[in-house]
């Protein structure tokens, strides 16, 4: 199954986001109901990830976290408990040379699309919109028998000079 998502540009608030109104009140978040997911099947919401509102994709989530380090956001080892067997190591060579970037604004997730190879894992593709152009970087997740996804690859397109 392949699956291509375009993101479309957020637009961002451009004022300050409003604030309590009395500061000797300490404000309380909203009450948490249930998905409809989660209240009809709680065992398959466990089991798939982004099955409850508001949880990211975990494409979308690795996709971010593997641009911030291989952009020089954030240091290698800010993803050493997201990934398992070589891909450390294969980022860790990758972000030597920092190949997403830029100069002007930072680099961000242009496409997401992913590919099932089998039950539990996925081969993620991203471009990212680094300067003036795209690029590409390419990923595996699989799902460890702790339920939570891990990067086991990651590579980039050839550097441009």
């Amino acid at each position: 199954m392949n699956k291509v998502m375009s993101r479309t540009a957020q637009p961002r608030p451009r004022h300050r986001p409003p604030t309590r109104r009395d500061s000797r009140r300490p404000g309380g978040a909203p009450p948490r109901t249930p998905s409809r997911l989660t209240a009809a099947r709680p065992e398959e919401a466990r089991t798939r990830p982004g099955a409850a509102v508001g949880q990211p994709r975990p494409t979308d989530l690795f996709a971010e976290r593997l641009l911030a380090v291989l952009s020089g956001q954030r240091p290698v080892h800010w993803m050493l408990r997201h990934t398992a067997g070589r891909a450390y190591d294969d980022l860790a060579r990758l972000a030597e040379h920092s190949p997403l970037r830029t100069l002007g604004p930072r680099p961000v997730v242009h496409d997401i699309g992913y590919y099932v190879p089998s039950q539990g894992a996925l081969e993620v593709f991203a471009r990212v919109a680094a300067g003036g152009r795209l690029r590409a970087m390419a990923f595996r997740l699989e799902l460890g028998k702790d339920l939570r996804w891990r990067c086991t690859a990651v590579e980039t397109g050839p550097p441009q000079g």
